[in-house]
């Protein structure tokens, strides 16, 4: 495994939207044959799953007040506060997808740093995530193309928690589902669990030191790496200006249909936005944070003209590979959402 540097001109990139295109880049074009890493840390800013509905997650009031970005990643998940307390990884792997799906493959060179520098608590929790005894401080996602992804997640290093608390409003459903009542309860940083000096340190230091037992060695410089050079930034910038940098990816459109339905199941959150007509679907949006590789408009094309029983909804969703596009979840079940 080697490391890519996504420093530019010797400097660290914090803006958290250049930063959450990087992996589409790496994966799409780039294409470094093998197993990469990336580190990187963003500013303040909300950063919300590619399916998933921002208006429905996101304190926008308070977003706007407190002039945090809003930035869309190119994978599945649930929406995260980042800050400079925060750090983010994620693996490039190109040519080979024995691993995708493997959350644990990926989290335990991660875990085993954790435990050198004294969060012995440290270990994977149901799908994707890490955990501290019992609290979550980091998610994982991934996502794919042909036979290569990016597999990575967020590492709570010294993050606020208030701003946490008060920017992310998630579905209520999500956290009953969990047995809590706030999302307060469910995450902590992994900070206040490492031994000194690492405890002491700030999430740049503590980074250095992270990449140092990733990689086992004593200096960074004996990390075999690869810089992003001028071509490499050139292209990255002109698909922040075509996709990435964009109010319509970024904040999505809010398609203000009539019905709008929620429930957290073991492969996410899903939820569904349409309208009816005559009693038939007219349109609908699937959105959650769920984690897929396969295309959610082929269920939602499915769904269109669909008389709204739960006989005629079965029928339609059966025809469709949910497992593919979705995840492992029945038919009947998400026609009793929709109905619901």
């Amino acid at each position: 495994m080697f490391f890519i540097d996504t420093s530019k001109n010797g400097k660290p990139v914090y803006d958290a939207i250049v930063n959450q295109s990087l992996d589409n880049y790496l994966v799409n074009d780039l294409r470094l044959p093998g197993h990469g890493l990336i580190l990187y840390i963003n500013n303040p800013s909300v950063i919300v799953g590619v399916h998933q509905n921002a208006y429905a997650e996101v304190n926008f009031p308070y977003l706007k007040e407190h002039k945090l970005q809003l930035v869309r990643r190119t994978s599945g998940g649930g929406a995260v506060y980042h800050d400079y307390g925060n750090l983010i990884f994620e693996n490039i792997v190109i040519g080979d997808d024995g691993h995708f799906g493997d959350y644990a493959y990926f989290a335990q060179p991660i875990i085993d740093a954790l435990h050198d520098m004294g969060a012995t608590g440290v270990e994977m929790h149901g799908r994707n995530d890490i955990v501290v005894d019992g609290k979550k401080f980091s998610g994982m996602t991934m996502f794919k193309v042909g036979d290569s992804y990016a597999a990575g997640g967020t590492l709570m290093f010294d993050l606020d928690m208030d701003t946490a608390s008060k920017v992310l409003t998630p579905e209520q459903d999500k956290l009953e589902s969990k047995g809590v009542k706030s999302v307060n309860k469910r995450i902590t940083n992994i900070k206040p669990n490492l031994d000194e000096p690492f405890r002491s340190m700030n999430a740049n230091q503590f980074k250095e030191e992270l990449l140092k037992r990733i990689y086992h060695v004593d200096k960074i410089s004996d990390i075999e790496t690869y810089t992003l050079n001028d071509h490499d930034w050139n292209v990255i910038e002109s698909r922040l200006k075509d996709k990435y940098d964009t109010e319509e990816w970024n904040y999505g459109k809010n398609p203000g249909f009539t019905h709008y339905v929620s429930k957290h199941y073991d492969i996410g959150t899903v939820a569904f936005n349409f309208s009816l007509q005559d009693n038939r679907i007219s349109d609908i949006r699937i959105y959650g944070d769920f984690i897929t590789g396969g295309d959610i408009s082929l269920i939602e094309k499915a769904l269109v003209k669909t008389e709204f029983n739960k006989e005629s909804l079965i029928q339609a969703l059966s025809k469709v590979d949910l497992a593919a596009n979705l995840g492992k979840i029945k038919p009947e079940i998400l026609a009793s959402l929709l109905l619901s």
